[in-house]
């Protein structure tokens, strides 16, 4: 089916629009922090079983413009030029706790570039943050021999989450790429999964990552594995032909995409997704 018969006949339903209130504010590192959302739109919040769920923030683009959830788009339009309205940023949530209600978000903080970060850095008890979701599907398969989590710090949030959601039993091997040792986190995992952190040293660059050729050196396993790898598109692409073509990885066992890509805004990044080079599989142009 062509990219254009997939867009066009689409039924995937709505997501909810929700408006949560910053309750909680926790410094992981000195690049993340965990915030804690609650409010009456937790009602509105569809959980599932997904460990790698995440939601569509909508940040306006210019603080100082004074803009507030809720906002309603179509209204804004009509008043506001197109770059002075709020755009959509993907953010994986770590936890939902229905007992008191709130959910948890991680973080990325680097600097005065981008949305999210930035508002991030700057948010307080009480602040308020429009979104829509959740999606995600991956889940860890208690009957793979083995399990294959690999990502760079877009990634840890959904890598945490599967942590804490494996089996004691489980097996396995966990590679995180960060910038140095100060941005580790403290991670609960099955004692089986060996956990092992990579410091490229600085920030990310095509000439410094290091995560691609961690996974690649990695001693490869007897049976049936499932990997979770999730990261900078161009390492997703070159991962999913050692993954799959090379180690014969089944798709089915494989919960492979693209997280962000380098040199590229969000927006950007968002609609090359259809194009060749957006594409992880590049015969079908599906992102997985």
């Amino acid at each position: 089916m062509s990219q254009q018969a997939t867009r066009t006949t689409s039924t995937r339903p709505r997501r909810p629009q929700m408006v949560m209130e910053v309750v909680a504010i926790e410094d992981l590192s000195p690049t993340f922090k965990r915030i804690t959302f609650g409010g009456e739109d937790f009602d509105l919040f569809q959980d599932s079983e997904a460990v790698d769920k995440y939601v569509k923030l909508l940040l306006p683009q210019n603080p100082a413009a004074g803009l507030t959830p809720p906002f309603d788009l179509t209204e804004l339009r009509k008043t506001l030029p197109k770059d002075e309205l709020p755009l959509r940023r993907t953010y994986t949530v770590h936890s939902v706790d229905t007992e008191t209600k709130t959910l948890k978000m991680d973080f990325v903080i680097h600097g005065a570039d981008g949305l999210a970060g930035p508002w991030a850095e700057h948010a307080k008890v009480g602040d308020l943050l429009q979104f829509s979701g959740p999606g995600g599907k991956y889940q860890p398969d208690a009957t793979a021999d083995w399990h294959l989590l690999a990502g760079d710090e877009a990634a840890i949030p959904a890598i945490a989450s599967a942590l804490e959601s494996m089996p004691d039993d489980a097996v396995g091997h966990a590679l995180i790429e960060v910038a140095t040792e100060a941005d580790e986190w403290n991670l609960t995992a099955p004692e089986g999964i060996d956990v092992t952190w990579l410091h490229r040293g600085g920030e990310f660059t095509p000439e410094s990552t290091v995560i691609e050729q961690a996974v690649k050196d990695l001693p490869w396993r007897d049976g049936r594995v499932q990997a979770f790898v999730h990261g900078e598109r161009e390492i997703m692409k070159a991962l999913r032909v050692y993954l799959h073509d090379e180690r014969g990885v089944d798709r089915a066992d494989l919960s492979l995409s693209a997280y962000w890509a380098y040199g590229r805004a969000e927006d950007a990044f968002q609609a090359e997704k259809t194009m060749p080079i957006g594409q992880i599989y590049s015969e079908t142009g599906v992102q997985y």
